[in-house]
């Protein structure tokens, strides 16, 4: 029996469109996400359809997908409407490294490419293995408050708290990890001032960090974090989308942050 692999991919979040891109696999791709930053030229060449909870139904009925794939619980709605109009869906809830790994190695199986997606996997791994024997020789694990939003304040999604963990720091709310839903990880103030970061790392999904508002948060002004001005924000495309950004340049980040900090 000969399979078929889906053609026309209509991408909901930018972590697909990304390895398809380097599968080289992106002329499947038929529509993708207003937030797609990754790669660059997708938005020039692919025609937006949707935001992140919502797109335009008509423009994806016009480009006739015989896939759809998106991420996370947020797009439930999205995806029953979508279903309803008879389109295929795919919708991924990956939390944890390992997780992500998977969901890539599906996606990649699906168009045909399973070796070069595994490839790209175990170079990661690879990659994250490394980085990870070279901060066991530091004489210190710093504290970080990783802030993935401000109101409310959301503590850092599980995969991010591993890759703290990975770069050599201590996650302050790695006890929230598990936490499925954005809310399970909801932290006030006063928990993050008793919790005394080190330094605080800000990435704010859809938005920059208001770096003032974090300097001026008057129940952790004296955390050690913002004494020695250890306060950090990472663009939330390399950080806060599950695929390869985090592995390419979202690792590096953190680790940059944790080697430049102040104790």
């Amino acid at each position: 029996m000969t399979l078929n692999p889906p053609k026309r991919i209509i991408c909901l979040t930018e972590e697909t469109t990304e390895l398809l891109y380097l599968l080289g696999e992106e002329e499947r791709i038929v529509g993708i996400t207003a937030y797609t930053e990754r790669p660059e030229i997708a938005k020039k060449e692919k025609p937006v359809v949707s935001a992140f909870i919502s797109g335009s139904i008509e423009k994806i009925k016009k480009l006739k997908p015989d896939l759809i794939i998106g991420f996370s619980d947020i797009q439930a709605q999205f995806a029953h409407d979508l279903i309803k109009h008879g389109f295929n869906v795919l919708i991924f809830n990956q939390r944890t490294i390992s997780e992500i790994y998977n969901a890539m190695f599906m996606i990649g199986s699906l168009v045909g490419r399973a070796n070069e997606t595994n490839t790209l996997i175990e170079t990661w791994k690879l990659k994250l293995e490394k980085i990870k024997l070279e901060s066991e020789n530091s004489k210190k694990r710093p504290r970080v408050f990783f802030q993935e939003w401000d109101e409310p304040i959301i503590s850092s999604i599980h995969w991010v708290s591993e890759l703290i963990e990975i770069a050599g720091g201590e996650d302050c709310f790695s006890k929230n990890k598990n936490g499925i839903l954005a809310r399970d990880r909801y932290v006030t103030k006063e928990e993050v001032a008793l919790s005394n970061p080190d330094l605080i790392i800000g990435s704010w999904c859809g938005k920059p960090v208001d770096i003032d508002w974090v300097y001026n948060v008057e129940e952790w002004k004296n955390s050690t974090a913002l004494k020695n001005r250890n306060v950090y924000e990472i663009d939330s495309s390399v950080i806060l989308q599950p695929g390869p950004a985090l592995f390419i340049e979202g690792i590096n980040q953190i680790q940059n942050c944790i080697l430049n900090s102040r104790y």
